[in-house]
């Protein structure tokens, strides 16, 4: 692990590749600026990070992670509370993969850094057969190395870089696919128990963390360990939600304030909701069976657009 706590990175990289317009620069400001304001609303919102916390970032070198690293440190360089920021990548091995481009990116930063080399890939093409969905046993191959990394070194929160349309995927993943009314939580133990796992990009849109890799030139790492695999079903809701977003805007944010607002006594789950102690007590309540709700509140989701 090399030297710790780096100063805040600048906006752009320099070079003279970066060079923007005052108007490019004053939309990159701005993007950077809402970004910062909806990660720190999310911490906030889920108490996420507190102080003394060790928060372990894990980079994929992707878009996202190299995101959630970049605002993280932002955030820290103004925090009234003092954290550490330890970022973790797992080398898992598969062809190809260009391991000198994180350590010499973290390196640069300054940030506290562990290269973990674990050779998953083979075990996933090994049990996997060829053209089936590799995501599910690699994602929990990662999981457990993660988890026994973040215990080594002492991490008290692990930060994914889960945006806001991966949780609005995910539900829709379950609701078709598993029969279940599930998403993925901006905060949770993990399923060990030993750790607590935190998303504080679940308020930012996959476009703006597109948009702000651009802007700061992040030396992307495609993940080809699956190959292009078009039948995902993940890639089945992304695409299916981006048509939605496209005819309908709007209608991605309001799934996903729904997921902000449940009404259990509204659903079915007598898990969750007492259905037997249900009496008519002669009080009206705004918790009442309606029939309908009110034309005015179901105007936004209307399809006459």
């Amino acid at each position: 692990m090399n030297a710790p706590h780096p100063s805040s990175p600048t906006l752009l990289p320099e070079g003279e590749g970066n060079i923007l317009n005052p108007k490019q620069l004053y939309e990159a400001n701005k993007l950077a600026k809402r970004l910062r304001r909806q990660v720190g609303e999310a911490i906030a919102d889920y108490d996420m990070i507190r102080a003394g916390d060790r928060v372990m970032v894990c980079m994929s070198g992707g878009k996202d992670s190299y995101g959630l690293l970049d605002i993280l440190l932002r955030l820290r360089g103004k925090s009234p509370v003092a954290f550490e920021i330890v970022a973790v990548n797992l080398d898992q091995r598969h062809p190809g993969y260009p391991a000198h481009v994180l350590p010499e990116y973290l390196t640069s930063l300054d940030v506290p850094y562990r290269i973990v080399v674990q050779d998953t890939y083979s075990v996933v093409k090994r049990v996997i057969p060829e053209g089936k969905t590799m995501c599910s046993l690699c994602s929990r191959l990662r999981r457990g190395v993660l988890y026994r990394v973040a215990k080594e070194i002492g991490a008290t929160r692990i930060a994914l870089g889960h945006h806001r349309d991966d949780i609005v995927e995910t539900f829709f993943l379950n609701l078709f696919f598993g029969g279940k009314l599930k998403a993925m939580p901006p905060k949770l133990a993990s399923d060990d128990g030993a750790h607590v796992v935190i998303r504080p990009l679940a308020y930012v849109k996959e476009e703006d963390l597109t948009a702000y890799a651009e802007v700061r030139q992040f030396p992307i790492i495609p993940c080809d360990l699956c190959g292009s695999q078009p039948t995902l079903q993940r890639k089945q809701m992304k695409q299916l939600l981006r048509e939605w977003e496209k005819r309908y805007p709007g209608r991605v944010e309001s799934i996903f304030r729904s997921l902000q607002n449940v009404h259990s006594s509204h659903l079915l789950d007598r898990g969750l909701f007492d259905f037997a102690a249900v009496t008519a007590s002669g009080i009206a309540t705004e918790d009442g069976d309606k029939a309908f709700d009110p034309e005015e509140e179901l105007s936004t989701f209307s399809d006459q657009k």
